[in-house]
C-alpha cells in the first residue's frame, strides 16, 4: 500500500505542475521522496527533497506540543484560564476561556485573520506592518480589539490568533521565548534538525521560495509576518515531519497521556469532512492525525495514520498547489 500512496502521488504531481515534495514511510523503515517543479524560478534552482519549505499551520501542531510540554511540567493545564497570564493584556478575551479552548478552536476569540469572511489565500490581511511582527509580545497590538464572538467552549471556529495567545501564555508561564521554547520542548527531542521560524529577511540558500501563483516569479514575501509565531510560519523538510511523527508517538516530545489529551477528536468539522481535536485534525471515520497548513504561498498536509503505521507529507511551495495532488488519496 505504501508504495500505491507514492504511485498515486507522483501521478498526481506529475499531472498538475505541483511544485513541492512528497515523501512516504513505512512502518518497517523504509521511505521514499521526490521533489518537482522550482525552489527559487528567477535563479533556475531545481526543488530537491532536502528543501525547506514554508509550513504554515502545520506549525501549529508545534504550539500545541509547546504548550503540552508545560503541561508535563504541571506548569498548564488544559482547563487553566488564560486570563490571570495575560493580565491587563487583550480585555476582551473572556474571563472563562482556558488553554484546552484555545487548542480546540472553541474558545471564541476574535481572529486577526477572520477566514470566514472568504476572500482570496493570496490577498493582504494584516494590516500591520509586518516587519514589526518579529516576537511573540508584538503581535499583542494586532490580536487587541477583536471582541468575542462566541461563548467559550461552544463553538468550533479556526482561529489564528488563538495559537499566538497560547504562545503569549506559554512564553509567560516558561520565561522563555515561544521560539526557544519550541526548540527545547519539539523540535529538539523530534531530532528536526532542519527546521525552524527564521525571519523572512534572513532566509537561508536551502529553503525554497513561496509562490503567489503556478507560474510567474511573485513571491510572499509581502504576506507573512517577518517571524512565524504561534499560528504558523515554521519552515522545515519532509525528512524532519518524519522524524516529528515518530519521536511523537514514540513519547520523545510529550507524555503519551498528554498526546492522547492533545490528538483526542473534540468536533466535527463538516466543511472540512475532518475532525478536530487540540492542535491537530483527525481522519473523519479514520484514525489517521493530521496537520495542514495554508497559506500565501505555502500548502502542505503531514500526517500519520497509527493503524498502518504509514507517515507522509505533501509539501507546496505554491499557494494551492498541494490540494490536487493530495486529492489522488482517499481521506474517509
Amino acid at each position: 500500500m505504501p508504495h500505491d500512496l507514492m504511485s498515486q502521488l507522483d501521478a498526481a504531481a506529475r499531472s498538475t505542475g505541483f511544485s513541492g515534495v512528497v515523501r512516504i514511510d513505512r512502518p518497517d523503515g523504509e521511505s521514499e521522496s521526490r521533489a518537482y517543479g522550482w525552489a527559487d524560478r528567477a535563479r533556475g534552482q531545481a526543488m530537491t527533497v532536502d528543501h525547506r519549505c514554508g509550513l504554515a499551520s502545520i506549525s501549529k501542531g508545534f504550539t500545541a506540543l509547546a504548550v503540552g510540554a508545560l503541561v508535563d511540567d504541571g506548569l498548564l493545564s488544559l482547563d487553566s484560564p488564560v486570563r490571570p497570564v495575560l493580565g491587563d493584556d487583550l480585555p476582551l478575551v473572556d474571563d472563562a476561556v482556558t488553554v484546552g479552548q484555545l487548542l480546540s478552536h472553541t474558545a471564541g476569540i476574535g481572529d486577526y485573520i477572520d477566514e470566514s469572511a472568504g476572500g482570496d489565500i493570496n490577498d493582504y490581511v494584516v494590516d500591520r506592518p509586518l516587519h514589526l511582527l518579529g516576537t511573540t509580545e508584538a503581535f499583542v497590538p494586532l490580536l487587541d480589539g477583536r471582541p468575542q464572538v462566541s461563548p467559550p467552549g461552544s463553538t468550533f471556529a479556526y482561529c489564528n490568533s488563538g495559537f499566538v495567545v497560547l504562545a503569549l501564555v506559554a512564553e509567560r508561564v516558561s520565561s522563555l521565548t515561544f521560539h526557544d521554547l519550541v526548540e527545547q520542548r519539539v523540535l529538539g527531542p523530534a531530532g528536526m534538525v532542519s527546521t525552524g521560524y527564521p525571519r523572512t529577511d534572513e532566509i537561508s540558500g536551502d529553503t525554497a521560495l513561496g509562490y503567489l501563483e503556478e507560474s510567474g516569479d511573485r513571491t510572499n514575501a509581502l504576506h507573512l509576518p517577518v517571524r512565524g509565531n504561534g499560528d504558523g510560519g515554521a519552515v522545515g523538510t519532509v525528512a524532519d515531519l518524519a522524524a516529528f511523527w515518530s519521536a511523537l508517538f514514540a513519547g520523545r516530545v510529550v507524555t503519551l497521556p498528554t498526546l492522547q489529551a492533545l490528538t483526542e477528536p473534540v468536533s466535527h468539522v463538516e466543511g472540512d469532512h475532518m475532525r478536530y481535536a487540540r492542535g491537530f485534525w483527525r481522519g473523519w471515520s479514520s484514525q489517521t492525525v493530521l496537520l495542514e497548513g495554508y497559506d500565501a504561498g505555502v500548502s502542505g498536509r503531514t500526517w500519520h495514520d497509527p493503524e498502518s503505521g504509514v507517515t507522509g507529507s505533501v509539501l507546496a511551495n505554491t499557494s494551492n498547489g498541494a490540494w490536487p495532488v493530495l486529492e489522488a488519496l482517499s481521506w474517509a
